[in-house]
């Protein structure tokens, strides 16, 4: 079996979750949006666990991947103002494009993960080169416990980004400095 037809499938699922939601996600939807003939999903993952258990493996392959670039190319961050333009920018990535797409797949997964804790488990938020250079800086500025701050700050912003993909509009400024300079009391 191929791995880069896995990989396809995976991310046509990834698509079809995004545009038709949970209850869209069918081996035929995914068939679909691959271009690839009908059964070809079901032949690679025969169960609707098993192709959801690749479309989530896959989604925290493709953002894992994006957070160690972002990070790899941050140099030391030594000003507030660093942290309120990589999260605004981060966020922008997460409300348009692929990255929307992604997010609403993402959130569906994570609703999803409630019942199905074997999903969750994959879902658990990763170490990354992105999320360790803004505990340094909170390290760096004295703050004491800056693993857990570096932690509700992201999950601060995981928040705004939901509710602009529910609402509309995109997270401000004035909302993400807030959040920085609370991490940082």
């Amino acid at each position: 079996m191929s791995t880069d037809r896995r990989t396809l499938l995976a991310d046509a699922a990834i698509g079809v979750l995004a545009d038709a939601g949970m209850r869209g996600l069918t081996h035929r939807a995914v068939d679909r949006a691959a271009n690839l003939p009908p059964g070809t999903t079901s032949a690679y993952y025969r169960t609707r666990q098993a192709l959801l258990t690749a479309l989530v493996r896959r989604l925290v392959a493709l953002d894992q991947a994006e957070l160690q670039e972002i990070g790899s190319r941050t140099p030391a961050i030594r000003h507030a103002d660093e942290v309120t333009a990589g999260l605004m920018a981060f966020t922008a990535l997460r409300l348009a494009g692929e990255g929307r797409r992604r997010s609403l797949a993402r959130y569906a997964c994570a609703i999803e993960s409630v019942h199905q804790p074997e999903l969750r488990e994959i879902l658990v938020p990763r170490e990354n080169l992105a999320r360790q250079a803004l505990q340094d800086f909170l390290a760096a500025q004295g703050v004491e416990d800056a693993e857990e701050r570096t932690v509700t700050l992201l999950t601060c912003v995981d928040g705004l980004v939901f509710d602009r993909l529910v609402n509309g509009g995109s997270v401000t400024g004035p909302e993400i400095r807030g959040l920085v300079a609370a991490a940082l009391r």
